[in-house]
């Protein structure tokens, strides 16, 4: 019955049983058997009182009617059951599918028309029907014994003739013959008369007596076969049968193993027991009102492949109005990407269906557990399966990328432009006023610094981690060393020009300047070489910024060496600002000082908004907040320190002469 139950998914059921050994035994059956492992619940269990009992058989069928089981389990014999059914039509309680045990399966007395609308569709559990070769001959030649003595008790072939023939063994009893009853005379043909002892078509209890006598003989058998001295009982005896002892039979019963004539195996396995097969009856609700219970399957079990259900679900009469098996669940089940939670104080059927939180999934039904996806994975919408996580880093491929580049590579391509227009008129006064050679040094470092950027974007590999922070470095402090350097020819030459201060000028010669911008620059090489070999920045994946992406960047290894590499720059540039800040009011028509000034405090405002800027932003974010600082950073050097001079270049030659410079020209 635990198998049907299997079969059609009927996880929450009713059990109602008779008060007896029979009842108590198969409850205390489906109480083990359906547990856990069994993978149903009992919804109730309620016990039939032994006596017809009105108020005791509402209560039940009140609980039947109130429990949300839709499949009644009910183990007794036909005489509970008429009593339990009286109930049921008194309250109509419909839309049940009943289940019977071998009791009631094929008891007339309830397959009556007002009892279909309740019983119709009902599944039962069956003795195997048999066919036994030869009983029917043998039935037909049976004749009574017209000898027998009554003193010592009628026979029972001789009652079975006066019943079916109604008539009476001389000597009849008195009054018999006078009242028009006939004699017996043993000559009647039985094949002639209708009864039920001829119909061997439906042989159940029969054919298990059959095999029960089959297997004993097969034992015999096999003992009577025994060779003397080679036994298997002690000093290899073998059993007598004038002296056979019960525990020697039974140790040739455990190896019977044959078939019968109706297909049916015969053994027994470990425990001693037979193994079972029963048949599947179904009662159908005919339309002209009758009832035809009628096989639709069977339950055997092998030593090999344990129990097997056959179920014919086409033959299966339901009786509800869908035709179909009825549901019967306490829970619905919960689908992939949910898993179950039990319901407190209930039981293990009823359940409620709990979604997965992110990143775990089930994508099984009834999942009692969500499992936690790999580590570059992440659970897809539906919680069922894992997908890869997205992968997130700065891109060349999508709009802040795209813009980004194009600004890095406007920027190198304006350097490149105003590099050729300074070599173009590197005669000019413009041009060669305070050291040329530092222009067009700034200007390659401007470049540098433009196109150091690119290594930000795209995919973070070992090389690029390894040498963005490293270039970015070098080629900032190379930019400043030479802001640096320029400020202080500026005051060196001004100083000059006082008396008493034509001695400063030996100290900032060309050799000196090419000196200064080497060292300092070579200080921020040599931060960056002890930074890359102690702690190397290299690729992370981080997934700790967004849940469900992969957010690849460059971890910087030692976050003291990037702090100092920032902190030589600004040191660098904040030196500078002060420089020039001291000269910018220094005589001259074209005070180079004031456009440092300028160009500095736009450097250190950039760089000094770039540090909680760059600390509080998400993944791809903090590294697009760097290529902006270091674009900016770029183009105000760049603008506010040529950005006047090209001009005058381009559209003010006039102003491009010593005497302008120096102040005693004409503006025009």
């Amino acid at each position: 019955m635990i198998q049907i139950l299997k079969h059609f998914g009927w996880t929450w059921a009713g059990l109602i049983i008779s008060d007896n050994d029979y009842g108590v035994h198969a409850a205390r059956s489906f109480h083990s058997d359906l547990g856990p492992a069994g993978g149903g619940c009992l919804a109730y269990t309620e016990i039939l009182p032994r006596i017809y009992n009105p108020v005791e058989l509402k209560r039940i069928v009140d609980v039947m009617r109130t429990s949300t089981a839709r499949v009644v389990i009910v183990f007794s014999h036909e005489s509970y059951m008429i009593n339990l059914m009286k109930e049921v039509v008194r309250q109509n309680v419909t839309g049940l599918q009943w289940m019977a045990s071998e009791g009631w399966t094929s008891a007339d007395v309830l397959q009556t028309p007002h009892l279909m609308p309740y019983l119709g569709g009902t599944l039962g559990i069956a003795i195997r029907r048999g066919e036994i070769p030869g009983l029917r001959d043998f039935m037909l030649q049976i004749r009574p014994d017209l000898h027998h003595n009554k003193t010592h008790g009628n026979s029972m072939v001789n009652l079975f003739w006066e019943h079916t023939f109604q008539c009476r063994f001389a000597p009849p009893p008195a009054g018999w013959v006078e009242s028009g009853g006939e004699l017996c005379t043993g000559q009647e043909i039985i094949e002639n008369v209708e009864t039920n002892f001829l119909d061997v078509s439906n042989l159940r209890p029969e054919y298990n007596v059959y095999k029960a006598v089959y297997a004993l003989a097969y034992a015999l058998d096999d003992m009577l076969q025994c060779e003397p001295r080679r036994g298997p009982f002690s000093n290899n005896t073998c059993a007598h049968l004038q002296r056979l002892e019960p525990w020697q039979l039974m140790h040739y019963l455990e190896k019977v193993n044959f078939t019968t004539t109706f297909g049916d195996r015969v053994s027994f396995d470990e425990n001693g027991d037979a193994l079972p097969v029963y048949d599947i009856m179904n009662w159908v609700w005919l339309p002209d009102g009758t009832t035809k219970v009628q096989r639709v399957g069977e339950v055997k079990r092998s030593a090999f492949k344990g129990e097997e259900l056959t179920l014919d679900e086409d033959k299966i009469f339901w009786n509800f109005e869908s035709k179909q098996p009825p549901r019967s669940v306490c829970s619905e089940s919960c689908p992939p990407g949910t898993r179950m939670a039990r319901k407190k104080g209930e039981p293990e059927c009823c359940f409620d269906c709990v979604p997965c939180s992110e990143g775990k999934i089930s994508n099984s039904t009834d999942s009692m557990e969500c499992t936690s996806c790999p580590e570059d994975f992440w659970s897809s919408p539906q919680h069922d399966h894992c997908v890869p996580k997205k992968t997130e880093f700065l891109s060349y491929h999508e709009p802040l990328g795209i813009c980004l580049t194009t600004i890095s590579l406007l920027g190198t391509y304006i350097c490149v432009v105003v590099l050729g227009i300074f070599i173009h008129h590197h005669s000019t006064p413009i041009v060669r006023a305070n050291n040329s050679e530092l222009s067009f040094l700034l200007l390659v470092s401007l470049k540098f610094c433009f196109l150091c950027s690119l290594l930000f974007i795209g995919r973070p590999r070992l090389w690029t981690c390894q040498l963005r922070h490293a270039a970015f470095g070098v080629s900032f402090v190379l930019c400043v060393s030479c802001i640096l350097v320029k400020t202080m020819v500026v005051l060196a030459v001004f100083r000059a020009s006082k008396p008493g201060g034509e001695s400063s000028l030996k100290w900032f010669g060309a050799v000196q300047q090419r000196g200064t911008v080497l060292v300092l620059t070579s200080v921020q090489a040599a931060i960056c070489t002890v930074w890359l070999v102690s702690a190397s920045p290299v690729p992370h994946k981080n997934t700790q910024y967004h849940s469900g992406k992969i957010v690849y960047e460059c971890a910087v290894g030692s976050t003291v060496g990037f702090a100092v590499l920032l902190g030589y720059i600004g040191l660098l540039a904040v030196l500078s600002c002060l420089l020039a800040f001291l000269a910018r009011n220094l005589p001259d028509s074209f005070n180079e000082a004031k456009l440092i000034t300028f160009s500095m405090l736009i450097f250190c405002a950039v760089w000094v908004a770039f540090v909680p800027a760059y600390i509080s932003s998400p993944g791809k974010y903090a590294d697009a907040v760097e290529v902006f600082a270091i674009l900016a950073s770029s183009f105000g050097l760049l603008v506010a320190l040529f950005g006047p001079k090209c001009y005058i270049i381009m559209f003010r030659p006039e102003r491009n002469t010593k005497k302008a410079i120096m102040g005693r020209g004409t503006d025009t």
